[in-house]
């Protein structure tokens, strides 16, 4: 088998690892004492290219770039992503960054806070507003959550690339059909719990936490939301819940398998006022039938006393067939594990693990 590279974003840098059959090397943190709320893995070009979103409490968000497997790490010598002079908003941190179709290399998305979409057509270098959505009328309405309000997911269509579906916090889920000139809602079937009774169902202000997408029907996305987790078969034109069998329907992360159709993992929670694990216990489940069922993910989680949770962007999966899955938690804990597969601790005693990202190496 071959060997899996690992990022892992935390709070004050950045940890890249190693390995293979449950042995794991990893560095010392690179990036040392900014706080890396998004990582990413670009192997469209000749050369992998890895990205860190990187905040300073001193010098503010960035977004760095590196070459050599983050021998080094490098940036533009002016902010890369910054909104225009005639826009009256500052760049609170980059929630996303996710690489474009393989057809188009050097094309290369952000998602911010405040909700913005931002598009790089230098590979990852230099990037600038997507105005449509920016400029969308719904905007005044989109509230902040919990974390904040941002665009912390971006589904590029696999197929058909003039399509790109965001999902914000909070404010739901929007779409483009026409590379990013216009932008609709697509949250029909979607429950917002925190609203009263004959309010539940709006068109937009849904708080979605993360949406993935099917590697064998690319109209298929997976959602897991604020209180509840679907499934759609037409790139979110409606969505179904697919929450029977698990043992809470809140959580921030959801994962579609990389290489297995119809498999989708997820990290429950209890609901939105017990913010802990069912039991207490650490468990990741995962679905083979595109929800139609639920059932614990391998064995050697810690089974009590387990206070932590997974955020948003914090699970990910590899291209291995099986595929590993890999996790990280606020309490600085890395595991890698999978489908058939005992979980290993990869790291511990980090500081909170914000986002993850894995790739098999050649």
């Amino acid at each position: 088998m071959a060997d899996t590279l690992l990022l892992a974003g935390t709070r004050k840098g950045l940890l890249i690892a190693r390995g293979r059959a449950g042995s794991w090397e990893a560095e010392p943190l690179a990036l040392p004492m900014t706080a890396v709320y998004a990582v990413g893995i670009d192997t469209r070009r000749p050369t992998l290219r890895l990205f860190a979103a990187a905040t300073s409490e001193h010098w503010g968000p960035t977004i760095l770039h590196s070459d050599d497997l983050g021998a080094t790490w490098g940036e533009p010598d002016h902010a890369p992503v910054a909104f225009p002079k005639d826009i009256d908003a500052a760049l609170g941190r980059v929630w996303q960054i996710q690489p474009g179709p393989a057809s188009e290399p050097n094309l290369v998305y952000a998602g911010t806070e405040p909700s913005a979409l931002f598009v790089s057509h230098d590979g990852g270098i230099n990037f600038e507003l997507v105005r449509a959505l920016w400029d969308h009328p719904h905007r005044e309405n989109w509230a902040p959550g919990y974390g904040g309000q941002a665009v912390h997911t971006i589904v590029p269509h696999p197929e058909q690339h003039d399509r790109v579906l965001v999902a914000m916090s909070a404010g739901g889920v929007y779409r483009t059909f026409d590379g990013g000139e216009s932008w609709a809602p697509a949250n029909k079937g979607v429950k917002a719990t925190f609203l009263p009774e004959e309010q539940r169902y709006p068109e937009y202000g849904q708080c979605v936490h993360k949406v993935s997408g099917d590697c064998g029907n690319p109209d298929r996305l997976y959602l897991q939301n604020h209180n509840g987790v679907y499934r759609t078969d037409d790139w979110g034109t409606s969505w179904t819940s697919i929450a029977d069998g698990l043992p809470g329907e809140f959580g921030f992360s959801i994962v579609a398998d990389p290489v297995r159709p119809d498999y989708a993992y997820v990290f429950p929670l209890v609901s939105d006022y017990q913010r802990f694990t069912p039991d207490y216990r650490c468990r990741v489940f995962g679905t083979d039938d595109a929800g139609g069922s639920w059932s614990e993910v391998g064995v050697g989680l810690p089974q009590s006393g387990f206070y932590s949770i997974v955020l948003r962007d914090a699970f990910t999966a590899d291209s291995h067939d099986p595929a590993g899955l890999y996790f990280g938690t606020r309490s600085g804990e890395l595991f890698a594990g999978g489908v058939g597969r005992s979980w290993t601790r990869v790291a511990e005693n980090l500081p909170d693990v914000l986002s993850v990202r894995a790739m098999v190496l050649d």
